[in-house]
């Protein structure tokens, strides 16, 4: 009986297959990507920079000191509460002589309103850690996100960001959005990090 002839395994398509499993691998495997604030600069300084006179009622002060403690307009609270106190201040009160100033502008869609002057200033010092900078700094973007979102719900039945995620096709939305944010500019004055005294 003849010993049957056991036949080659043709290896020349391998390499290619090997190519394509790796070409699948590159493209449906996510990556880990570092997460950051997302903020804009501000411009550099002018050479004969003007003295600019803001009222002490139009900022509301939150200072970090290195035990992480937080003092948000002369008062110690834990970072939880921040938001809602600076909802509160962004939101103002044209009547209450401690609450932000208002000052009429030129809004799209609504015309010419009183817009508050707030201003949100953070002062952080050198041993605040990371963390707690970034807790303070979620709580003042969400504060202002919340106002935004109210009042869009409150003028055009929808969420600012639901606004924002339909401007892109809508010119009519998008002129909501920019009047939203004539109404509650986002104005957050960071300064140089420097020692903060605190209550131990």
């Amino acid at each position: 009986m003849a010993k049957r002839e056991i036949s080659e395994i043709n290896a020349g398509s391998m390499a290619d297959i090997a190519f394509l499993l790796l070409i699948f691998f590159l493209v449906t495997t996510t990556m880990d990507t570092d997460t950051g604030l997302l903020r804009k600069l501000p411009p550099p300084p002018e050479d004969n920079p003007e003295d600019i006179d803001v009222k002490q009622r139009n900022i509301f002060e939150v200072l970090v000191n290195a035990n992480d403690q937080l003092l948000a307009d002369g008062e110690y609270i834990p970072v939880t509460e921040l938001k809602d106190k600076v909802k509160e201040f962004i939101k103002g009160d044209p009547n209450n002589p401690e609450m932000p100033e208002f000052k009429n502008e030129d809004v799209p869609i609504f015309g010419n309103i009183p817009v508050s002057k707030q201003i949100v200033s953070l002062q952080n010092d050198n041993g605040t850690s990371y963390q707690m900078y970034i807790k303070v700094q979620n709580e003042l973007i969400a504060a202002y996100r919340e106002v935004r979102n109210e009042r869009a719900l409150k003028e055009f039945g929808k969420s600012y960001d639901e606004l924002v995620k339909l401007s892109e096709t809508s010119e009519t939305v998008n002129n909501q959005v920019e009047a939203i944010k004539a109404i509650y500019p986002q104005r957050i004055s960071e300064a140089e990090p420097k020692a903060i005294g605190g209550a131990k």
